[in-house]
């Protein structure tokens, strides 16, 4: 039998190579070395400007050798994270674009919320995927506790500093998405629209800034409704957007031409799924639209690996909920009785599907 086994490998093609699989078996190597960059806050220092790998220390307060400075900062490098100019000891560190773009917290455009949560919660988290796959149950801080798949949110809610950089998470995930969605929808189309758990209130100042006509409203749980009126304050926006409070499975809903959720649907079963989608049906008007912006997976499910990633997330978060592809928002949406659906692209792995009454 091992004479066999050993004539089978000799006949292995010269053309595989296993460094795709090392890459990802090993891919939290990677990941640590970028969220411990934005746990630093690396990019938004040199946004300022371009550092040595000794300055870099000296702002960072880092007690690492300088070898060891250098294969962190030189990782990022060949990641394609940072930019390099000379080597080691004669290096300047400067930011690539796209990080300088969505990684500096001075910037609109700042995307690392969702980074930061997951350095400082999923990453220990996801190392239980293996008991979520076995037991269909939660990972996070409800593991083992009654109370369910809500137990996260039952603990964080009581946390103000917890609840801000979860709603500093979700803002970020979708700033991008958010920025593309009111250059590609028109909501001026709407009087009103009803951002559903629509956490500090992103969207809704994203869509007033670029539609002057439309008037807002922000829905989520009530100890957000605080962290929301402050960031619509600072947009001076208080005036075109409402921020409201309550269980958006429970209560009654506002009424409004537009419903959007920001990745909301994904965190539900399939039966909570389609119960939201027609309450929302009931609530539009004849020609209103509900929008979901979520990772949609391809419906071939062969592409989007984000999106596909983001549903074990929500295995990890809570338990029975799911990431869902496009035929399955038909599905629903159809079962509710919405007319007709269409998806727009926006960044990445995002997009919105839109569902007409």
């Amino acid at each position: 039998m091992l004479a066999e086994s050993t004539a089978k490998q000799t006949n292995v093609p010269v053309t595989l190579d296993p460094s795709r699989i090392m890459q990802f078996g090993m891919g939290f190597w990677a990941s640590k070395v970028l969220l411990t960059a934005v746990k630093l806050n690396l990019f938004t220092h040199l946004a300022s400007g371009a550092l040595s790998a000794k300055g870099i220390k000296e702002k960072l307060g880092l007690g690492a050798s300088d070898r060891h400075v250098y294969d962190w900062l030189d990782a990022l490098v060949s990641l394609g994270l940072l930019e390099r100019k000379g080597l080691l000891d004669e290096a300047l560190y400067s930011n690539a674009e796209d990080t300088d773009f969505f990684l500096d917290k001075n910037k609109r455009s700042y995307t690392g919320g969702i980074l930061e949560m997951a350095n400082n919660r999923l990453y220990k988290f996801w190392n239980d995927l293996e008991d979520g796959l076995r037991t269909g149950q939660p990972q996070n801080e409800g593991k083992g506790k009654p109370q369910g798949n809500m137990e996260f949110f039952t603990e964080l809610y009581q946390n103000e500093e917890r609840l801000q950089e979860f709603m500093d998470a979700m803002s970020g995930i979708q700033a991008g998405n958010f920025m593309l969605l009111v250059n590609k929808f028109d909501f001026n189309t709407y009087d009103t629209m009803l951002d559903v758990g629509g956490a500090d209130g992103w969207l809704s100042v994203q869509v007033c800034l670029r539609h002057p006509s439309i008037q807002c409203t922000t829905y989520d749980l009530p100890p957000v409704k605080p962290l929301a009126e402050r960031k619509i304050a600072q947009f001076s926006l208080s005036n075109r957007i409402r921020v409201a409070g309550g269980d958006f499975l429970k209560d009654e809903l506002p009424k409004a031409g537009i419903v959007t959720m920001g990745n909301i649907l994904h965190g539900m079963n399939e039966e909570t799924k389609a119960q939201l989608v027609k309450k929302v049906y009931d609530l539009l008007p004849e020609g209103g639209a509900l929008m979901a912006i979520e990772n949609i997976i391809d419906d071939e499910r062969r592409q989007n690996t984000f999106g596909l990633l983001m549903s074990l997330n929500m295995l990890i978060e809570n338990g029975d909920a799911f990431d869902y592809t496009m035929a399955d928002f038909e599905r629903w949406t159809k079962a509710a009785g919405f007319k007709r659906t269409e998806r727009i692209p926006l960044a990445g792995p995002t997009s919105a599907a839109v569902a007409h009454k």
